[in-house]
C-alpha cells in the first residue's frame, strides 16, 4: 500500500527550514575552524600516492565536535621511540555553509568540488592542532525530511611531513617553521633584502639549478645574515646548496653568495651524534667501511 498523500515529508520549506536550524545550532555550539584543502603538487602514478602536497588557502567556518569528553583515538601512547599523541575528532559542518564557503571557491571543471574532501585539514584554534580528515560521511544523519543536511568528518591528528603551508594564517603556517627541514644559509652581504615566504634559486657551475622557500630570517647579527630555506628541490640531479654561486631571491630580486651552509635540526634530533660516532668517536657501533654495515658484509 502506498504512503499517506496527505503527509509529505519531502517538502522543500520544510527542508530549508530543518537546515536554517541546524546552521544556526551550529553557530551556536560549534566551533569557529579553518578547513585546509590540499593542493597535490607531484602524484606517484604507480602507487597512487603524492610525493608532495601544498596547503595555499584556509577557510573560516564554523563546525560542531561531536566529541563532549575529549578527543577520540588512542590517545598518548608510550613507546620505545617516544611519546606518540593519537587523538582523533569529529567533526560536523553544514551542507550549504561548506558550499557557499569553500566549495564555491576551489571547485573548477577540471576538478569538482563538492564534498571534503579525504586529506584536506582543519585547524583547530581551540586546542591549536591541525587534524587531517580520514573519512567524510555524508549520509548521516540518514535522509531526515529527505535531505542531508550536513557532512559528518571523521579526522585524526595531523603528522607534519614538509608539506608547504602559505596559508596567510600565522598560527597554521607556523608549523612550517617550526617543524620543515632547513638549509642554513649565512651571507655577510646582500644586494637586496630577501622575504620572508618567496622563493630563492642557485645555479651552481654545473648548470643544475637548486631552489627553496625561505621559511625563516634571522638578521639579528649585524655582521651575518642567516635566511632559513625548507623544501629545497633542483632540476637534474639534486645538488646541495654552495658557497661558490649566487643565491637570487624570485620575488625581492635579493642576491648574495653564502659564507656558510649549514642545517637547522629539530630539538632532541642526534644526526650529530651518529655522525660524529660513527666516524670514530669514543663507541663505535657501526662500521661503514664494510659494504652492507647494517647487515652481513
Amino acid at each position: 500500500m502506498a504512503t499517506n498523500v496527505y503527509f509529505t515529508q519531502g517538502r522543500k520549506s520544510e527542508q530549508d527550514l530543518y537546515e536554517d536550524l541546524i546552521i544556526e545550532s551550529l553557530k551556536t555550539y560549534g566551533q569557529d575552524v579553518y578547513y585546509i584543502p590540499r593542493e597535490v603538487i607531484n602524484r606517484d602514478s604507480i602507487f597512487d600516492d603524492e610525493s608532495m602536497a601544498r596547503f595555499d588557502d584556509a577557510y573560516r567556518i564554523e563546525m560542531y565536535i561531536e566529541n563532549t569528553e575529549g578527543f577520540d583515538g588512542e590517545g598518548d601512547l608510550f613507546t620505545k621511540f617516544g611519546v606518540e599523541i593519537r587523538d582523533a575528532a569529529t567533526f560536523i559542518v553544514s551542507r550549504r555553509r561548506f558550499l557557499n564557503q569553500v566549495a564555491v571557491n576551489e571547485s573548477s571543471v577540471e576538478d569538482p568540488f563538492y564534498r571534503p574532501r579525504e586529506g584536506d585539514l582543519i585547524h583547530l584554534p581551540l586546542s591549536n592542532s591541525i587534524f587531517e580528515i580520514t573519512k567524510v560521511e555524508d549520509e548521516s544523519p540518514f535522509y531526515q525530511l529527505k535531505d542531508l543536511p550536513v557532512f559528518k568528518m571523521r579526522a585524526e591528528l595531523f603528522e607534519y611531513s614538509d608539506e608547504d603551508f602559505d596559508t596567510g594564517v600565522e598560527a597554521i603556517d607556523s608549523v612550517e617553521a617550526a617543524h620543515a627541514y632547513q638549509t642554513i644559509l649565512t651571507f655577510s652581504s646582500v644586494s637586496g633584502a630577501f622575504a620572508f615566504n618567496e622563493n630563492v634559486s642557485q645555479t651552481n657551475s654545473d648548470g643544475n639549478t637548486i631552489t627553496g622557500e625561505v621559511v625563516n630570517i634571522d638578521n639579528s647579527d649585524s655582521a651575518a645574515l642567516k635566511i632559513f630555506v625548507g623544501h629545497s628541490g633542483g632540476t637534474g640531479e639534486y645538488q646541495p646548496w654552495t658557497t661558490d654561486a649566487v643565491v637570487t631571491g624570485a620575488t625581492s630580486g635579493a642576491t648574495g653568495t653564502p659564507i656558510s651552509v649549514g642545517e637547522d635540526l629539530q630539538d632532541g634530533a642526534m644526526n650529530d651524534s651518529f655522525d660524529t660516532t660513527a666516524q670514530g668517536g669514543d663507541i663505535d657501533f657501526m662500521d661503514f667501511s664494510e659494504s652492507n654495515p647494517f647487515g652481513d658484509p
